[in-house]
């Protein structure tokens, strides 16, 4: 998976899953940086590809079956194709792997979403920070930002410059965009740069578990709601042993016992009962569903803890229940 989240920015945008993929094919493949490539995908039939705002991504189909979430990073205001970028990953499950090795203009691939749940706002002035192919969400706003005239600031970490994608565009930004290769110049300076509280200003950030741990610490001081973050992967958690539970699906009125060790999509899908998923971790948000009884344990990377408080949504696959039964809209 490339980069999806922990939301803090608002309510994510609960979306429908389509009846079927959107049919893409892959229409230019370019180097962005080391190991990075961005991909433009087109429709098959030509119409127009949905809307989105900055901070959605995508759920790419390739033609091994493999399904991957791609942040899009292209311009908002054009119909006609959707951009990804796409870092080569060196423990890859065969998503990256094969855009990188096996992906040639003129292929045909499906394409699901798109799905926001790194929501972008407007506010009084903003900080951007980008870790590594973390920048892809953060690009988009920071052109909806500039065309917006608003008062905005990046910091753009690294391991090296030259595996750093979108430099060049960003460079048209002049010093509004800091950059910090660790190689030459060090990591950003997180600390130094969030001491002060202000009020107005929200920050939008995407990266590594390292960039992002470091910020929640740096950032502990400022108001809820104001630090906006999306995450690679889910982060380890210690939790308590998981004790089984009753699922009742509204809409078919069936009951389904989920056991100790067993995600609640997972039960579902051994019962016959299908429900929209795609990551299975935690992080694209396709398997929100409402909830209209009961109180979920949220384990997922997206709601924000105000979402979490009112327990009237969930992610099935990997949240679980705080109480004997659930009742789900299913």
């Amino acid at each position: 998976m490339t980069q999806l989240s922990e939301l803090t920015a608002g309510t994510p945008k609960r979306q429908s899953p389509a009846s079927s993929p959107l049919e893409v094919v892959a229409s230019q493949l370019r180097w962005e940086a080391e190991g990075v490539v961005s991909l433009q995908l087109r429709s098959r039939t030509g119409e127009r590809l949905p809307r989105w705002e900055p901070g959605a991504h995508v759920d790419l189909i390739l033609p091994t079956g493999i399904e991957r979430q791609y942040s899009l990073c292209g311009p908002v205001d054009d119909p006609s194709c959707y951009q990804l970028g796409v870092r080569r990953e060196r423990t890859s499950r065969g998503g990256s792997e094969y855009v990188h090795a096996f992906l040639r203009p003129g292929q045909p691939l499906l394409l699901k979403g798109p799905r926001s749940n790194f929501g972008f706002r407007r506010a009084g002035s903003y900080l951007f920070i980008a870790g590594g192919i973390g920048i892809t969400p953060i690009l988009p706003m920071v052109r909806q930002a500039q065309s917006w005239g608003a008062d905005w600031q990046l910091l753009y970490g690294g391991h090296t410059a030259d595996s750093m994608p979108f430099l060049e565009e960003l460079r048209e930004y002049g010093p509004r965009v800091r950059v910090f290769p660790a190689d030459t110049v060090g990591r950003i300076p997180l600390t130094e740069v969030v001491a002060q509280v202000r009020p107005e200003l929200e920050i939008f950030a995407c990266g590594p578990e390292s960039l992002i741990s470091a910020l929640n610490e740096a950032t502990a001081h400022w108001p809820a709601g104001s630090v906006h973050v999306e995450r690679f992967k889910s982060r380890p958690r210690v939790r308590s042993e998981d004790t089984p539970f009753e699922v009742v699906c509204a809409a078919s009125g069936r009951t389904v016992e989920v056991p100790a060790g067993r995600s609640i999509l997972n039960a579902l899908e051994e019962a016959g009962i299908r429900s929209a998923a795609s990551c299975r971790s935690g992080l694209c948000g396709s398997c929100d569903t409402a909830v209209l009884d009961g109180v979920p344990d949220h384990r997922d990377e997206i709601l924000s803890e105000s979402d979490r408080a009112a327990g009237d949504r969930m992610f099935i696959c990997v949240s679980r229940a705080r109480t004997p039964r659930l009742v789900l809209d299913l």
